[in-house]
């Protein structure tokens, strides 16, 4: 395996919840050495891919990865600072990035960067509260505070509809689909990216914005062929008609319509 796996957000993350019988007062802070242990058991509990230790050591030491952590604080007995919920993510160069033809660059500022979320995960009792969306928002104003990221992105399995109208609703934009891009238990799954573009970057055109250009071309170039043939037709009924003394000939209505639908002036 990497040193930094593949990205995933699983589906039990996004479950149906099982409602804590108390009001929970949700707060975020910095994951730390102390949650390792909790850490590791959630990633097994949640998601069917196996993270090495590196990953987790990278995690809680604050080394190549940033991370939140959402915890409950209105818990008794000593479990108010355990973790409910997680995001880990880490900067790659944005001309490294596998979006990187997706990025509107800016020379004058340097290195450009993005963030990518590696694993996202809220336990069972926690979920449908809105804890995975404030998790996403953290690091989108994360990202949002340093000038020269321009993103943050990730990928999610392609049927774990619950997280994809999540991102959706979040503003995040679906701009590729990887096919066979995850390998569990010998069986191979599509993934979507998703992107969320920050500091005033935009992407020059996505594959479903040039979908949509390439059709409004289509059809604005029918509209155009056949205002032509309109116009060829009209023209070759007025040359049957003939005018007396070269006074001008009054048209009738419908065709006045037509030729000044085609940009022609009509008296």
């Amino acid at each position: 395996m990497s040193r930094f796996p593949r990205g995933f957000v699983g589906d039990s993350s996004m479950e149906e919840p099982e409602t804590p019988l108390r009001r929970p007062s949700i707060c975020f802070r910095p994951i730390n050495p102390s949650d390792l242990e909790r850490l590791e058991q959630i990633h097994r509990d949640l998601f069917p891919i196996r993270y090495e230790s590196e990953f987790f050591q990278n995690v809680v030491n604050g080394g190549d990865i940033v991370s939140w952590a959402a915890v409950d604080r209105s818990r008794p007995d000593g479990h108010s600072e355990e973790l409910i919920g997680f995001v880990t993510a880490k900067f790659v160069l944005a001309k490294e990035s596998e979006i990187s033809d997706l990025i509107r660059y800016d020379s004058s500022k340097g290195e450009e960067t993005l963030v990518y979320i590696l694993t996202l995960g809220v336990v069972e009792t926690y979920r449908k509260l809105g804890v995975a969306k404030s998790l996403i928002k953290e690091v989108i104003k994360y990202a949002s505070s340093i000038p020269v990221c321009r993103g943050v992105y990730l990928h999610v399995i392609a049927h774990n509809n619950p997280a994809i109208r999540l991102y959706k609703r979040m503003s995040f934009r679906c701009v590729r689909r990887l096919h066979g891009f995850y390998l569990i238990n010998g069986q191979h799954f599509d993934s979507y990216l998703f992107v969320y573009f920050v500091n005033g970057s935009r992407s020059p055109c996505s594959p479903l914005d040039l979908v949509v250009l390439v059709l409004n071309y289509v059809r604005s170039g029918i509209k155009v062929v056949a205002s032509k043939l309109t116009m060829k037709q009209e023209e070759k009924g007025l040359k049957g008609v003939k005018c007396k003394d070269n006074m001008r000939c009054l048209l009738p209505t419908q065709t006045k319509r037509n030729l000044a639908s085609s940009g022609y002036d009509y008296v």
